[in-house]
């Protein structure tokens, strides 16, 4: 058993590509040993600016052996009738290499045959080990390969050098290129030149004296303490985004945390803009307060051990002063007018072609707000409907202001600034940032009641829109996040408890393109239909990445609800009685009815006449039925479906024994009829919480 190290030493790796690529390459590297059934104890990767690395402890110097069968000919025809062998069983040996006289018979199920059985020998596995590597490096999830000067050989950056030791020796081979050693490079600046790595086992402890953090990890985690620390002493939490901390370990070979300061006459422009310019573009980490409130500090991991850090952290104060005095000088030149002065420049600026401006978008979203608004209302909910209006009339004002046009991600968020400036209502102005939530996947929701009549209707306003001119979504392509959107519109009606109907919702977005000009939709039925039927198949989306199972939604989406908050206590009563010891039996005897009523040649009466009802079974059953009707009534009208299906248990027994003793299609068609018309009530009972005879129990 020994350790083997693989290097590939490179030009600096693309940061963000860098933590992917130390995944891929150790995945596929132990999938191939794996495949080679090549033992070891443990594998380990490395990732630094400029190295790929893998280390592989307790790795078998060989493949095992294997024994192989090899079948030919029948017996039959392998031997004639003095036992001699034929002409096809010396073939079937010389080909082998072998004498007739070593095979053996193999018996089947269909006859005995000649065989022969021999043993493969395992491969050692430094002959195996250069070929895994390299096709570990062409299959590594590089969207664009390069070549190095006149070399043939592709990568994601120029190859340096590469190193593939089994303990203290190499294991001689050519990998992109390069002849395989034992040398490494360590810092770029203060151990930039070859250093001989003596074991494979002292990788790591080599680099961490060449100045070179070898593992991510690690590295990201010195990272992350170094942050903390720095943040601590001026009593601040550190933003540290997980796609910026991982970026930033990708940048450096031996980071160390630094923390500066710029003026805090720019605390006055959105921190969100100041936060922006300074995580996209300088790759720093921002403080705030214990409230949230960005400080004048931050702090950026530098790559070098400096003598005087003081002068590192003067020149990026430099560096971001002038980005943070030109975001300040869009806020305030976007300051000498109104926020809703800005709304007159949406008149020509274009949603989308066939749809109109930004300006009529604006139009639409104000009148189905208003109408969504109106619903909340009669529901009791405390919202004002003249400032819901006044909010979709600016919502898409700050598109034309100077700071969003600098900041794309800031539309919404530079509006709720302005329109505080403006001394718009509080409640007008939260909600202008929150329209544009949730933005993805397990985001929060808007939390005032304008911003959810405005977060509904700009997404159901959009969806229609788009789907009347042809535009929906097709495979991967959905340029215009309509998935997103009615995820976002499913998510705000079910978990802020708003029992409204999506048939209503979505009639009146239609109704929003109609005009004095006629409509900009032509098929306002063809376009009901299809989004409908889009907003209902993402159910399956959103549920199933709760972990619901898909039988549970195909049980709910069988009854067509047209309320996303309905659907969503449906899902939780049909989770609850998959749960219970007789959910296995019903959803069987549910499947049964369906299939027996389905083959009914004529309708099925809705009554049963108690008179027809000869058999015990058939006596008791109906009176679990009249029992249970009885008692969903009520749960019905509170839409207790957990409590109804509970309920519906009880006709379990009864239904079995129905199944056992009761010879549904009865020669006798009054009989026949009767006995279906029970069964009907029994299958209406469980439709009115899902079609149990979905589930898959």
């Amino acid at each position: 058993m020994s350790t083997i190290l693989f290097e590939l030493g490179c030009e600096e790796l693309p940061p963000k590509s860098l933590k992917p690529l130390r995944d891929a390459l150790q995945a596929s590297v132990t999938e191939q040993l794996n495949e080679a059934d090549i033992s070891f104890d443990s594998i380990k990767s490395f990732a630094a600016p400029r190295r790929l690395a893998i280390q592989i402890q307790g790795i078998s110097d060989k493949q095992p052996d294997r024994s192989e069968q090899k079948r030919g000919p029948a017996i039959k025809a392998a031997f004639d009738s003095d036992g001699n062998p034929t002409r096809a069983a010396m073939g079937f040996a010389k080909g082998l290499g072998i004498e007739a006289s070593e095979l053996i018979t193999i018996n089947t199920d269909k006859g005995d045959y000649v065989g022969y059985e021999q043993t493969i020998q395992g491969q050692a596995t430094t002959e195996l080990l250069p070929t895994i590597f390299q096709t570990a490096l062409d299959n590594l999830p590089i969207a664009k390969r390069m070549r190095a000067g006149s070399s043939r050989n592709e990568f994601v950056r120029p190859v340096q050098w590469a190193v593939l030791m089994q303990d203290d020796a190499v294991i001689d081979a050519t990998i992109q290129g390069h002849q395989t050693g034992t040398q490494t490079r360590g810092h770029r600046f203060h151990s930039p030149d070859y250093h001989n790595i003596a074991h494979a086992n002292d990788y790591e402890k080599l680099l961490d004296g060449l100045k070179v953090v070898a593992d991510f990890d690690k590295r990201q985690m010195l990272i992350k303490n170094q942050v903390k620390a720095l943040a601590d002493e001026v009593n601040s939490d550190a933003i540290v985004p997980q796609d910026l901390l991982d970026e930033v370990t990708a940048l450096v070979d031996f980071p160390i945390a630094l923390r500066a300061s710029f003026e805090a006459r720019f605390l006055q422009v959105p921190q969100e803009a100041l936060i922006s310019t300074m995580q996209a573009d300088q790759k720093y980490f921002c403080l705030t307060d214990k409230t949230g409130k960005l400080q004048p500090y931050f702090i950026f991991i530098t790559n070098i051990e400096s003598k005087d850090p003081n002068q590192i952290i003067e020149g990026n104060e430099k560096v971001v002063r002038p980005r943070l005095a030109d975001a300040e000088f869009f806020f305030l030149q976007d300051q000498k007018q109104p926020l809703f002065a800005l709304t007159e420049s949406l008149k020509t600026r274009v949603f989308q072609d066939k749809l109109g401006t930004i300006w009529e978008k604006s139009e639409r979203i104000a009148k189905l707000a208003a109408f969504i608004a109106t619903l909340m209302q009669q529901q009791g909910t405390k919202i004002d409907i003249e400032e819901t209006v006044r909010a979709a009339m600016l919502a898409k004002a700050d598109l034309a202001s100077s700071l969003v046009g600098e900041y794309p991600e800031l539309q919404g968020i530079a509006g709720t600034y302005y329109a505080r400036l403006n001394g718009e209502p509080a409640a007008v102005a939260a909600s202008l940032e929150e329209q544009y939530l949730p933005k993805f996947s397990g985001d929060v929701l808007p939390q005032t009641p304008i911003g959810i009549s405005l977060a509904l209707a700009d997404r159901l306003d959009t969806l229609v829109g788009i789907f009347a001119i042809d535009q929906a979504p097709t495979g991967s392509k959905d340029p215009f996040s309509l998935r997103r959107s009615a995820i976002g519109v499913l998510r705000i009606l079910i978990e802020k408890q708003l029992p409204i109907n999506l048939v209503a919702l979505v009639e009146q977005a239609i109704k929003g393109y109609s005009t004095s000009d006629g409509s900009k939709i032509a098929k306002m039925g063809d376009t009901f239909t299809q989004v409908m039927a889009f907003l209902n198949s993402r159910y399956r989306a959103m549920y199933t990445e709760q972990g619901v199972s898909v039988d549970t939604i195909q049980a709910v989406q069988a009854i067509n609800p047209h309320m996303p908050l309905d659907f969503d206590q449906r899902i939780r009563a049909v989770q609850a009685f998959s749960e219970l010891p007789q959910a296995s039996m019903l959803a069987e005897s549910n499947k049964r009815v369906a299939n027996i009523l389905a083959k009914s040649e004529s309708a099925v009466a809705d009554k049963v006449d108690e008179s027809l009802l000869h058999e015990s079974a058939e006596q008791a059953l109906y009176q679990a039925v009249q029992q249970a009707q009885t008692a969903v009534k009520p749960l019905l009208e509170t839409a207790d479906y957990t409590r109804i299906l509970q309920t519906l248990v009880s006709l379990d027994a009864p239904l079995t024994q129905f199944f056992a003793d009761v010879m549904v299609n009865s020669e006798d068609a009054a009989l026949k009829n009767n006995r279906l018309a029970l069964l009907k009530q029994v299958r209406a009972l469980f439709l009115t919480v899902a079609d149990i005879s979905e589930l898959q129990l």
